[in-house]
Formats: structure tokens, sequence, C-alpha cells
């Protein structure tokens, strides 16, 4: 027999969520473009990374929130790719997704990771949501509305003390405190992780919040040294009302095969790939067009630096391979999304763990060789060229890169299958 929470699901989601979003953040949102392929997304993301790139170090200096570029990476129709095709959107691959966040982190690592969250919750809704869940909330997505996260709470491993959702004769409601809200901010909707009795046990479940639901406080609070203007600060929900319809399952996802780790990894994986990119692209500049040669190195341009050269050549090695593994982790995924069970939805988070691995130390290195390669001059603060490593430190944190390789290591020499969880 259904749980009251679990048979709620399967109402109608309720018709006070319509239209409640408009005007929040910058502006109503503006009705996206229609993309119809990966080649589209692909396209459209090359000419928005091109205009993102300008003022990227401007922003990053002046802490200078990227609103405009917002509502213009949502026009373009980009923040709709994943939705499936029976509802309206293209459905690209993984590895279209992957190449999507990396193009725009090369450009600008903040508004790469700002969507990140948007596709996970898409990804929990199409693993977990109802029909009814599904068109509706597809259906705002090609409206125009963003979905940032409100899911990571700071020391509070203690179930009783965290977010919880309750159940009273007024209605559904919210309480708790979130960090690290990624998207927040910009948000039309703050999908969250809340706790809630079940059966005598303590349940998670994922609830797509209205950012401008009575209760919710947004603050920008925000102050690590990269990734500076994704928004990513604290949530407040005080006795939020919430629609049944609004509530998703989630351990249940977690308790069968699902790619929903795999998926959210593989964008990480992406942001990482995409500072490497920009930092090796700097340096290219750099060192052709204005650093000097060593006097040891007898040679009138910095690019014809033997020691240079090779340094270049290690750097582009590596960069090649970390973008190999990424487009092979896509395929993966792609297959477990096709058939998921526990023998690809392991294939799949393995894959992305060696990509992640690969992602991980070359966005770390290419950010900081390019002072090594590019010289004093490079550390003039107006160039902000430190945006690079400063953004790819901050971002590589998420999740401990040695557990990827123990989990990479665990399955090849010991046949064991990684935790299924959102970090792998």
């Amino acid at each position: 027999m259904k749980t009251d929470l679990a048979a709620a699901l399967d109402e109608r989601v309720g018709s006070t969520a319509s239209g409640v979003l408009h005007g929040v953040g910058s502006s109503i949102p503006a009705v996206p473009a229609r993309i119809a392929s990966d080649a589209e997304a692909l396209e459209a993301t090359r000419k928005l990374a091109a205009q993102f790139a300008v003022d990227a170090a401007l922003r990053d200096r002046e802490r200078v929130l990227p609103w405009a570029e917002l509502d213009a990476f949502v026009a373009s129709g980009l923040w709709t790719i994943t939705v499936p095709r029976e509802y309206g959107g293209p459905a690209v691959t993984a590895g279209t997704l992957a190449e999507v966040t990396a193009t725009i982190s090369a450009a600008d690592g903040s508004l790469g990771q700002i969507p990140q969250n948007h596709f996970y919750a898409l990804e929990v809704l199409r693993v977990g949501g109802s029909a009814q869940q599904q068109r509706f909330f597809y259906e705002r997505v090609l409206a125009g509305e963003r979905f940032g996260n409100a899911l990571a709470e700071i020391g509070q491993r203690d179930f009783t003390r965290r977010t919880r959702l309750t159940r009273a004769a007024d209605g559904w409601h919210v309480d708790g405190r979130k960090f690290y809200c990624t998207g927040a901010l910009y948000a039309h909707w703050v999908p969250t992780l809340v706790v809630a009795e079940e059966d005598g046990r303590d349940v998670t479940w994922f609830v797509f919040v209205p950012r401008n639901a009575p209760g919710v406080t947004v603050t920008d609070d925000w102050d690590g040294f990269g990734q500076r203007v994704t928004g990513s600060g604290s949530v407040q929900f005080e006795h939020v009302r919430v629609e049944p319809g609004w509530v998703v399952p989630f351990q249940s996802s977690f308790e069968r095969p699902t790619t929903i780790g795999p998926l959210a990894q593989i964008m990480h994986a992406a942001i990482d790939l995409g500072q490497a990119r920009g930092a090796f692209a700097a340096a290219l500049d750099l060192v052709r067009e204005h650093a000097r040669p060593w006097i040891d190195a007898k040679v009138e341009r910095a690019a014809d630096d033997p020691l240079a050269i090779a340094q270049f050549g290690d750097l582009a090695a590596r960069l090649r391979a970390a973008e190999a593994l990424l487009r092979r982790a896509g395929r993966f995924v792609d297959a477990a999304q096709a058939a998921p069970d526990e023998h690809s939805v392991a294939e799949a988070s393995i894959a992305v763990a060696e990509a992640r691995a690969a992602t991980t130390t070359i966005s770390l290195d290419a950010g900081s060789r390019l002072f090594e390669l590019a010289g004093t001059a490079a550390t003039l603060d107006g160039l902000g060229l430190d945006r690079f490593w400063r953004n790819a430190r901050t971002h590589t944190l998420h999740d401990p890169v040695h557990w990827k390789y123990h989990a990479i290591g665990n399955f090849h020499l010991n046949g064991k299958r990684p935790p299924r969880h959102g970090a792998l």
C-alpha cells in the first residue's frame, strides 16, 4: 500500500503552481528558442561562448552578477536540451550536454556551472517523477524558467536537524537552511532535498520550491575565491508552503540503478575540462604574443623556447586525453539511460569517474602552468588570469578525486561496483 506522501504524487500537479513564478529574477522569462538537434545545441553554444568570454574577467574581478548573460543563455534554448522528445525537447546526448558545459566553462567558469543543478533536477524528474510532474515541469523549462538548487547542508549529519517536509492541517511545509546553493539566486524554482517521516522512518525527497514563495530567503553570501558569480550562497526555508505535486521521489531513485549520479558527475567533469581549455588557450596567446624568452634559451621568441614547447606538448596531450575520456563517458551514460541496470549504471559511473580524475588534474595543472609559461606579466591583476586556477581549485573540491581513483581501482581489480549516490 502506498504511503500518504507517495499516493499524493499521483495527483495532478496543483493549479496554484501555474504562473506563480513569473517575474522572479531579472524579468519575465523570454520563451527560449527551440533547439532541435545536438548540432544546433553545439552551434548555439559556440556563439554564446564567444560573447561570454569578452567580459568574463571583469565579472569575476568586480563580482558582477551575470543576469543579462543568463537571460541570453536561457533564451538560446540551451537550458531545454535534456527535455525528452515526447515532451517537446531535443533530448541531446550526454556527450553533447558535456560539450555544451565545457565550451561555456572555457569562456566563463561561473556561467558554465550555474546550469549544472538545473540539468540535475531535470534528471531527478526524468528518473523519479510521475508523468504529470514531468509534463508540468518540462513545460516550465520550455517556457524559459530555470532551476537552481538547495541540496547541501553544512554539518547536519543528524537527520532530526535537517531540512524537513512536514504535513499539517494547513498544508505541506518545508523548514530548514541550505548552503552551496549554486544558481538559487537566479532561479525561478529552487529544488531542495528534504526528509519526511514515512512509516516510522525518515525518507529523502526532492521538492521543487518556487523562488518567490513566502518564507524563502536566498542570501548572496558566497565568498569563495573561485566561481565567484555562481550565486552559491544560502537558502532559508521558513514554513514554506508546497504542493504535493512538487514533491518528487529521491531516495528510492538511488535504491535502484539510475543515471542521476553519473549525469551529475559528467557535468562536473565538463566544467573542469572547460577551465583547462580556457587556461590553455590563454597560455598559448600570452606566450605567442607577449612573453619574453628566457636568456639561456637563446631564441628570439618565447614560443621558440624548447622547454616551453615541451610543456605545451605535455599539456596538450593530457588535455586531449581528458576530452577523449569525457566523450567516452558520455557514451556510457547514454547507454545506461537507455537501459539502466546494475551493470550499465556501474560502468557509466566508472567511465565518468575516469574522466573526472583526468579533468581534475588537467584543470589545476593548466591553470597553474599558465603563469610558469607566460611569466611574471601574467600575474597583473587587470588580466584576471588567476581566475582559471581559482575557479578550477574551487570547483574540483566538490568531490575528492582520491575517491574517484579508489572507485576505479576497486571496480577493475576487485569487481566492486561503485556506490550509488550523486557524488559518483
